[in-house]
């Protein structure tokens, strides 16, 4: 079985870290596949949603620590390598996905496992489910763009606490700091991934695409930035396909029938 599977049904690419046994740590492989799969969805225009999830009791524990030998006598390791190859990049298209991208966390997301969740657009998580940035465990400091998110969604108090500390956070816990979107029954997990996904899909893509752009340009930007990032943008809506529709659907008293465009 390949490391990561993905499929694409009704408008969803869905994606699956495949490595249960391992709860689903990142190597080579799996980054590489992953690479595969977004550059898919971002140039097929029937992928309008993406769900990413992970196989058996885990999300993602980040780096496949294994696969690393920091024994005595060994040569350190240059970590901005494999960030600069693979995490990085990964993290870059993540956001930068002109479709939206839910993340369905179904257990542990701990390192970068948990950072690359949070760089996903809405992220429900199953109430069993839990976050640690568990880098200083091991001397280390958040990466994956974990000393970005974290304290934009929920301040600079609660992201200190959470690195420095490396504790446990529940899924719970989560959504009432803000940090995700929703927490739902175990069993009840990818239902709603999907059906949240089904709904996307059939909406105006190109409008979530530039939704995205000036929601993520936001915290960089001064306010008159902003409203000319707006402007811009919304020229940019205003002339798609989907904008005639939701208007004519809106006069008509009928349901838009997006088609992405």
């Amino acid at each position: 079985m390949p490391s990561v599977l993905v499929s694409v049904e009704a408008g969803v690419e869905s994606i699956t870290l495949n490595r249960p046994e391992k709860l689903n740590a990142l190597n080579p492989e799996m980054h590489q596949l992953l690479r595969a799969a977004l550059e898919r969805a971002a140039v097929e225009p029937e992928i309008r949603v993406v769900v990413l999830t992970g196989a058996g009791r885990g999300f993602c524990t980040g780096q496949d620590l294994a696969e690393r030998d920091v024994s005595a006598g060994a040569a350190p390791i240059d970590l901005s390598v494999s960030l600069g190859s693979h995490y990085n990049p990964l993290v870059r298209r993540l956001r930068a996905l002109p479709k939206p991208i839910i993340c369905a966390v179904n257990g542990v997301a701990a390192g970068a496992g948990a950072n690359i969740a949070l760089a996903c657009d809405l992220v429900i998580a199953a109430r069993s489910a839990s976050f640690i940035q568990a880098f200083s465990k091991i001397g280390l400091m958040p990466d994956a763009g974990g000393s970005y998110f974290l304290p934009r969604l929920i301040g600079t108090a609660r992201a200190m606490g959470l690195a420095l500390l490396a504790e446990k956070l529940d899924a719970e816990q989560a959504v009432q700091w803000g940090l995700i979107w929703k927490v739902v029954d175990d069993q009840q997990l990818i239902n709603e991934a999907n059906a949240l996904a089904l709904k996307l899909a059939n909406g105006p893509t190109k409008g979530y695409g530039l939704l995205k752009k000036a929601m993520y340009a936001s915290p960089g930007n001064s306010l008159d930035a902003q409203l000319d990032l707006e402007r811009d943008l919304q020229r940019e809506a205003g002339y798609s396909e989907d904008y005639r529709e939701g208007v004519t659907a809106f006069k008509e008293k009928r349901e838009p029938r997006f088609k992405g465009k």
